[in-house]
């Protein structure tokens, strides 16, 4: 019982983090590719901003809906089957994708990548973190990395492509790239985390549950919207990003690289999250992040060259990276881990929501008012909303400490 207990935080722990590390890579690409080829399909289908940011918002509503799905999966069949069957998702909605004659036929496909996409969101952080206890939030954020790692690799990889053989020539890309890349890697998922691991586990997060404040139904209702808030506000860079310096005279590829930018700092800030969180614990993490996102947006509003977009789209990086791993770290801080699949995929899905809303919403604000700026003046009004309720949820949480045995 002992050794089964000590498989928490131990080397397979560890090599089980990079696996799942790769297959969010992988998968992720369903979530950024409409970014990246944004441009090209409104010039094909001669739509407006707005519509054209529709097959992105359908997505991220479908990827709310897979995180909460699939994590059910995970808890009822393990993460190798949910992980398969997302893989043939992606794989047929890429296709599909790639035939598309509409921009409302390519909007509905979305939805679909979207739903097999989230297999390598919440569902993996939600089974990772079953594996680790001291260093979860660093594991937590280590795998929640791979969805910024995708957006910042496939951009790059997949700009050739774009301009050989056009979007349609990235979805084909994109149907071979997961099926013969998810598949293999769930098989390496099999193994099931032993009962006594759970039981050392769970009995800390029972702990903590006695020492909060908040009833745990309302702490899943006041992060989600928490989470909406936030995410609101940090859809507009990241979704709007590529358009947006096209608008300023700026090539696609241009805007393609400071969403890299912006990505791979965002891992940098969700590696950092991970040690803060298992510092400071999720609440206060989920805090600061989501303060000095805040700061980040009004950043933008002055930016307009070329030296300072990438600067601000680097900061803002930094600075919103680690919010949303660290709402998962909150959740398996107080709730057990049978439980873990469902929970952490609610909170993701409101998250998720708030960007397929911010996406949308930003959209029909710039056709509105012709610019960008008031875009960024209601992510921000979004983001002190997320501000009040971990202020709210801080003060209202005794302070009494747990520590793992």
């Amino acid at each position: 019982m002992t050794e089964d207990a000590d498989i928490l935080d131990s080397p397979y722990a560890w090599a089980r983090l990079v696996v799942s590390l790769l297959i969010a890579v992988i998968c992720s690409a369903g979530i950024w590719v409409m970014v990246l080829i944004m441009p090209a399909v409104q010039a094909e289908f001669g739509v407006s901003r707005g519509d054209v940011s529709l097959p992105y918002t359908l997505t991220m509503i479908g990827f709310a809906i897979g995180n909460f799905g699939i994590g059910r999966m995970v808890d009822a069949v393990g993460a190798t089957k949910a992980i398969m069957g997302a893989g043939i998702i992606l794989g047929a909605g890429f296709a599909l994708a790639a035939i598309s004659g509409s921009i409302w036929a390519l909007s509905l496909v979305q939805m679909v990548i979207g739903f097999g996409a989230a297999a390598g969101f919440g569902p993996l952080m939600a089974d990772i973190s079953q594996w680790f206890l001291r260093r979860r939030g660093v594991a937590v954020a280590i795998a929640a990395s791979g969805n910024y790692l995708s957006g910042a690799i496939w951009p790059l990889l997949l700009t050739g492509v774009l301009e050989d053989q056009g979007w349609r020539g990235v979805y084909w890309v994109l149907a071979a790239a997961t099926v013969l890349g998810m598949i293999p890697l769930a098989l390496i998922l099999r193994r099931q985390v032993p009962l006594a691991a759970r039981a050392r586990s769970d009995t800390i997060s029972h702990k903590r549950a006695q020492a909060a404040g908040i009833r745990p139904g309302a702490l899943m209702i006041l992060l989600g919207m928490a989470g909406i808030g936030c995410c609101v506000a940090m859809s507009m860079p990241q979704v709007h990003i590529v358009s947006f310096c096209v608008d300023l005279g700026y090539s696609a590829g241009i805007g393609g690289q400071m969403l890299s930018l912006m990505l791979l700092c965002g891992v940098v800030s969700r590696l950092a999250s991970g040690f803060l969180a298992d510092w400071l614990g999720g609440v206060k993490t989920v805090l600061i992040g989501s303060a000095l996102q805040c700061l980040a947006l009004f950043l933008y509003l002055p930016a307009g060259g070329l030296v300072s977009l990438y600067l601000v789209s680097a900061i803002f990086g930094l600075a919103q990276g680690g919010i949303v791993p660290s709402y998962a770290v909150v959740v398996r801080e107080y709730m057990p881990s049978e439980e873990a699949g469902r929970r952490v995929g609610f909170v993701l899905m409101m998250t998720i929501l708030g960007m397929a809303i911010g996406g949308w919403m930003s959209g029909w604000i710039y056709d509105v008012t012709g610019d960008y700026g008031m875009a960024f003046l209601n992510g921000i009004a979004w983001n002190f909303l997320n501000i009040a309720i971990m202020l709210m949820i801080l003060t209202r949480t005794r302070t009494r400490s747990v520590a793992p045995a």
